[in-house]
């Protein structure tokens, strides 16, 4: 038979434990994610890691700036223009909820062409 004192520990340990996420953060405008990789911090309860990039132009040139930051639920999926050094930015908010999901630094998308042209020689030979 069960008592007291042994169901007390038992029902601790079914109860899950709250972790709070690990975000990394850097402040708009840092203009390399890699800046923002070195400052990890705890999100408060119900935030989650968000992951931003956006860019302006001025005459020809073009910025990109990168912002990463724990987020409430309703600034992730959102699209809007900021206002910084005299330029105005479009800018995208990706959010996940993961330890330091939002590292990822944007890889070089691989389109369904380039993949072709790349393995266009080994079809050229495997058919010919």
């Amino acid at each position: 038979m069960m008592t007291r004192s042994h169901l007390v520990p038992l029902l601790l340990c079914c109860l899950p434990l709250a972790a709070s996420l690990r975000c990394y953060t850097c402040v708009f405008p840092a203009i390399s994610p890699l800046d923002c990789l070195k400052f990890p911090v705890e999100c408060p309860a119900g935030q989650r890691c968000m992951s931003s990039e956006a860019t302006g132009k001025r005459g020809a040139l073009q910025l990109n700036m990168y912002e990463k930051s724990c987020a409430v639920p309703t600034q992730c999926g959102v699209s809007g223009q900021k206002y910084a050094s005299g330029i105005y930015f479009n800018y995208t908010n990706l959010c996940c909820d993961t330890d330091l999901c939002n590292a990822a630094v944007t890889p070089a998308v691989l389109t369904w062409s380039s993949i072709t042209l790349c393995l266009m020689p080994t079809l050229v030979l495997l058919l010919g």
